[in-house]
């Protein structure tokens, strides 16, 4: 005989926390000054077709349209190498993150990791600029930092997330802790661990394009350069190449994360 199943319940905590971002939401449109009305008038239509006309057709000389290859590979460079570096520095501060290097390294570490993912990429490149001067080494390390704070993190959670069992039996065996990590804890969570690393070389692709526009060389960097001179139609070639560039980048990602995970 089947019984059928009691319905769900809600937690009072789950209804006040709804409840709670609902009245944070209705309170934001009341504080802030937004003027509907203004967005869809005939002035802003017809000045918002005047700027978009001046994008059209994009500049499409070759010459041009080699430097865009050029300020594409930079961007890809950028993200990629940034990202290499967070997903080492990343591994190297998640293991006392979650507590495998003692109870007091765990707390500092994760202060460590929130402080530095805390700081947006655009606020380190301005900082790195001042360092080590315009160009994209600035961007590479601004992205290397943010994203050691975010893997780090994400990291951490995964590791503490596994059973302990693999690791345990190694130990009790004669393994040591580094060995034991490695044989039994880091097969196991390897494949999470790349797709967070995939996922965040994807946003890496975006936020590179933007660091450009601080002085952090690539696409952001020559897009900045031509809004400001109002050379709109090279702008236009620009943003084309940087939608193409993460449309080919989220693709490419989104197949190597199935098959990292399996689905």
């Amino acid at each position: 005989m089947n019984r059928q199943r009691p319905p769900p319940t809600i937690e009072l905590a789950t209804v006040m926390l709804l409840a709670g971002l609902l009245a944070l939401v209705c309170a934001s449109f009341f504080s802030l000054t937004i003027k509907w009305g203004e967005l869809f008038t005939a002035d802003a239509l017809r000045s918002s077709l005047e700027f978009l006309k001046g994008f059209a057709p994009p500049e499409l000389a070759w010459s041009f349209l080699t430097k865009i290859a050029q300020g594409t590979l930079e961007t890809l460079s950028m993200s990629a190498l940034g990202t290499g570096i967070a997903f080492v520095s990343g591994i190297a501060l998640a293991l006392p993150a979650s507590g495998r290097f003692g109870v007091a390294a765990r707390p500092c570490t994760r202060l460590m990791l929130n402080i530095l993912r805390s700081i947006p990429e655009l606020v380190w490149a301005v900082i790195l600029l001042i360092a080590v001067g315009l160009g994209p080494f600035a961007g590479t390390l601004a992205l290397a930092v943010h994203t050691t704070g975010v893997l780090g993190r994400l990291f951490a959670d995964a590791l503490e997330n596994l059973p302990a069992a693999p690791e345990t039996t190694l130990r009790i065996n004669g393994a040591t802790p580094m060995t034991a990590f490695v044989y039994a804890a880091l097969p196991q969570v390897l494949p999470q661990l790349m797709s967070y690393t995939l996922y965040r070389w994807e946003n890496n692709i975006r936020a590179a394009a933007i660091l450009g526009v601080v002085g952090a060389g690539g696409l952001g960097q020559m897009l900045k350069y031509h809004l400001s001179l109002f050379q709109m139609q090279q702008a236009a070639s620009i943003i084309i190449a940087m939608l193409l560039m993460i449309a080919v980048v989220d693709g490419v990602s989104f197949w190597l994360r199935r098959k990292l995970t399996g689905n």
